[in-house]
């Protein structure tokens, strides 16, 4: 079942490792088929050297397994609730990488510093709020997915393919499990930029203009980057 996605959800949470962004068993990145509303993840707790595309674990949206050995990804829940609420997306990862944590573990939005960021997110990686006792003492990962929800109310979670969860770490999403690597990949790079950026002693944000002009030649109806596909 799903044996295609499988593979490709298995090479991106391999890719994780391989490109620096989760070491030990941290992380996890899942896809979903929209139209059989199943979820291929990454099962838990199995070390990275040893994951097999038949290791992957396969859900339905209500957190079933329909096909598996292992159990899915403690994150499951949380990754289930974005499927749901973000329409568009196809895959999710989360990371635990060291630079963009650490925004998140000091609980802070990352700005627009420059164009690389501007390039892939329109506007702030924003963080989610702190979670209160009550939402960690109970439905720990569905409250998680709760905050990242909340965050995004008004903005475009397509257009701001990422965010970071308060004292944790960051989620990124695309169209597809791939789209939401690079996503995590762009994500953790400018979180390195923006805390040397700050280091060095600049708080300003680039202008719309700026903005508007990286994101949308990419990104926008008129966009004009790259070659067009034959």
């Amino acid at each position: 079942m799903l044996e295609e996605l499988k593979r490709e959800v298995c090479d991106v949470n391999i890719a994780l490792r391989d490109k620096g962004l989760a070491i030990m068993t941290w992380g996890n990145a899942s896809a979903i088929d929209h139209e059989r509303q199943l979820v291929v993840i990454k099962p838990s707790g199995v070390p990275y050297d040893e994951m097999q595309e038949n290791d992957m674990v396969v859900v339905d949206l209500g957190g079933n397994i329909v096909e598996g050995k292992w159990k899915p990804s403690s994150d499951t829940i949380t990754h289930l609730l974005l499927y749901r609420e973000f329409g568009g997306i196809g895959g999710v990862v989360h990371t635990h990488a060291e630079w963009s944590s650490s925004w998140a573990q000091a609980g802070r939005d990352i700005p627009v510093y420059g164009t690389t960021h501007a390039d892939y997110f329109y506007g702030e990686v924003p963080c989610t709020r702190p979670l209160s006792e009550a939402e960690t003492a109970e439905n720990y990962e569905l409250n998680t997915g709760r905050v990242i929800v909340e965050r995004f109310e008004g903005t475009d979670p397509l257009q701001v393919p990422g965010v970071l969860v308060h004292a944790h770490a960051p989620f990124t999403w695309g169209r597809n499990v791939r789209q939401a690597l690079e996503g995590a990949l762009v994500l953790e790079e400018i979180a390195k930029m923006a805390f040397r950026t700050e280091v060095l002693g600049n708080r300003y944000s680039v202008g719309r203009h700026l903005l508007d002009i990286h994101y949308l030649r990419k990104h926008g109806r008129g966009a004009y980057y790259g070659q067009k596909k034959k």
